[in-house]
C-alpha cells in the first residue's frame, strides 16, 4: 500500500491475508519498529512474553528488538494492516514471496537476515498451540 519510495523512507504499509490458523515462525525485527491493526478476523499476538487478543478494528505493536509472532485463530482467513517505521520490511516479502513451496527454512532465514529480519521460533500453533 505504502513502500520505501512513497513514504521517502519513514514507513510502509502492507495489507496481508493471513489463512485460518495460520501466521509466522516467531521473528525479530533488527530495524523497525511494527504495528498491526485488524482489519478482519480474530487474532492473537505475542510480544516478548506478552500474548494479546484482538479482533476487526484492534490493534497490537511489536517494538524493533523484540521477538514476536502473530496467529490468526478465527475459521477464515484474517486481514491485517501492518505498519513498519522506518520503511523496508517490503523488501523482505518481495523476496519470500519469490520462494519456492514447500519453504525451506534455511533459505527464508538467509532472506530475514538480509532484510535485517531474524527468525528465532516456531510459529504461534507450534509453541502456544491453542
Amino acid at each position: 500500500m505504502a513502500d520505501t519510495l512513497q513514504t521517502n523512507g519513514s514507513l510502509t504499509v502492507l495489507e496481508l491475508e493471513i489463512p485460518a490458523y495460520d501466521g509466522p515462525a516467531a521473528h525479530t525485527h533488527l530495524r523497525e519498529d511494527e504495528v498491526w491493526y485488524v482489519l478482519d478476523g480474530d487474532f492473537r499476538f505475542k510480544a516478548g512474553d506478552q500474548m494479546l487478543r484482538a479482533t476487526t478494528g484492534g490493534m497490537a505493536f511489536g517494538p524493533r528488538g523484540l521477538p514476536h509472532a502473530f496467529q490468526n485463530i478465527g475459521d477464515t482467513v484474517g486481514r491485517l494492516l501492518i505498519i513498519t517505521t522506518p520503511s523496508g520490511v517490503e523488501r523482505f516479502f518481495e523476496q519470500a514471496g519469490k520462494m519456492s513451496q514447500p519453504v525451506d527454512p534455511e533459505e527464508l532465514a538467509a532472506i530475514g537476515r538480509a532484510n535485517w529480519v531474524e527468525f528465532g521460533g516456531p510459529p504461534l500453533a507450534v509453541s502456544d498451540p491453542l
